[in-house]
């Protein structure tokens, strides 16, 4: 009865998932709440190419209905010999042709979109640890900080197991963020699934995407690159807030984690 009950939702999906605070329910099917203009357009292209996964599935298994009611031995005790139709090869050339089209397009607009940053107004760094994250404010004075999961006995109240870390990551809402990944040991992949994000961070390699959050919230990832034996605890926890609530909480974590003078930054900058 749930199997059915299960097939019976997710044929009525529309994409957007009843997760709240971007973390997953029981028993939820679909993708994430979108909380970024890109993950609104990961949505809509998962509900095309899901449509037409459907129409095709449902297309292939007519046909093999019609077939074996059309034509079994009993239906046809003697068989017709042949072997070639010309307009059943276009069509089953030309239709698949057109389907690859029609997902092509918007997938390389989506592709585009999620690799374009322009004008970001702040940068977050993001570095993979076995087994935790690192972060670093480099335009608020270069304050940085690690994330750990914290464990059972250390969460209070309705915090998430498995998803909560001691240190969040805030974040403002209505920022064009760009966020550069890397990683100190071996490969990670910093995966924000309501943000539409999923960055894999090498060490010597820099790569970046871009966040923008429409509304206030806390999300939660997790790395999504199998990076040993601890991989599935490693959470990502950000806390998306106001403008002014985020200057408030930069000065805050500016004392509380250091601030980098602008002679440290420089001489960072002139190491790397």
């Amino acid at each position: 009865m749930r199997f059915i009950l299960s097939i019976l939702a997710l044929l009525g999906m529309t994409g957007a998932a009843t997760a709240q605070l971007g973390h997953a329910e029981p028993w939820q099917l679909g993708l994430p709440e979108a909380a970024s203009p890109l993950m609104h357009d990961v949505i809509a292209f998962n509900n095309l190419v899901f449509w037409i996964i459907v129409v095709i599935t449902l297309f292939v298994l007519g046909l093999l209905i019609w077939v074996m009611v059309r034509y079994n031995e009993r239906a046809n005790p003697k068989p017709a010999k042949f072997s070639h139709n010309t307009l059943v090869e276009v069509l089953w050339t030309g239709i698949p042709v057109l389907i690859l089209v029609v997902i092509a397009i918007p997938s390389f607009k989506l592709l585009y979109a999620s690799d374009k940053v322009d004008d970001a107004e702040m940068t977050l760094k993001v570095t993979g640890y076995q087994w935790y994250w690192g972060y670093e404010y480099p335009d608020h004075g270069g304050f940085s900080f690690e994330a750990l999961m914290k464990q059972d006995s250390e969460l209070k109240g309705d915090e998430l197991r498995l998803l909560t870390t001691d240190n969040v990551v805030v974040l403002p809402v209505g920022t064009k963020i760009q966020v550069l990944v890397t990683a100190a040991d071996v490969g990670h992949s910093w995966a924000l699934p309501a943000a539409g994000m999923k960055v894999d961070g090498w060490p010597g390699r820099v790569n970046h995407m871009h966040i923008y959050f429409e509304k206030p919230g806390t999300y939660y990832g997790q790395c999504s690159e199998l990076c040993g034996q601890n991989h599935g605890f490693m959470p990502i926890m950000i806390k998306a807030v106001s403008k002014d609530e985020f200057a408030a909480w930069v000065k805050e974590a500016q004392q509380r984690f250091g601030a980098v003078t602008p002679a440290v930054q420089v001489a960072r900058a002139t190491v790397n």
